[in-house]
């Protein structure tokens, strides 16, 4: 099987989308309704990319992006928002939180399908290209109970902060943002 995709969205026919894309595709996608359960099925399902729906109801996708940018063993996944919300700041606000992707709705198929092979293949590069960490710094990072380090090295790579440019919003072209 592919890699591994958590999507994170609370409307059945998004859900059912989004999975049955991934799944045609070569990923393994695994579906979250409720949000309040995404960051437990996220740390045993262990996904190579987190598709994330930010309004849902119980808890925004903005806080899960939060808490799962929080966890160690989760913070190098890449998050790819997915959302309606279309207003000006709302893709630097999502940003803002974690997310390394943003695809607003209703999302065109191919759109899709290209920001997640981009958001996979970015975290494959930079986990390649960081150099292993010694010893040191290992035992210096903090684990919570019941965590490990994931021996397969996709717990390699930081990647906050490098956000692809080819990852805009559907309707919109490069924006002027200031380096």
């Amino acid at each position: 099987m592919g890699q591994k995709i958590l999507v994170v969205e609370d409307n059945e026919l998004n859900l059912k989308l989004f999975c049955d894309l991934l799944r045609a595709h070569g990923y393994e996608a695994e579906a979250v309704r409720d949000g309040r359960e995404a960051l437990e099925r996220a740390r045993a399902f262990g996904p190579d990319l987190v598709v994330m729906d930010i309004q849902m109801p119980h808890i925004s996708g903005l806080e899960l992006i939060e808490q799962i940018k929080a966890d160690a063993g989760l913070r190098r996944t890449p998050i790819m928002a997915v959302t309606a919300y279309a207003a000006k700041g709302d893709e630097e606000r999502i940003r803002d939180a974690g997310a390394e992707g943003y695809v607003s709705k209703p999302i065109s198929v191919l759109r899709f399908v290209e920001a997640v092979a981009g958001l996979l293949e970015a975290a494959t590069a930079r986990a390649e290209s960081e150099p292993e960490a010694s010893e040191g710094e290992a035992a210096s990072e903090q684990l919570f109970p019941g965590e490990s380090r994931d021996p397969d090295g996709c717990d390699e790579g930081e990647g906050e902060g490098e956000l692809d440019p080819g990852l805009r919003r559907d309707d919109a072209g490069p924006k002027g943002e200031t380096p």
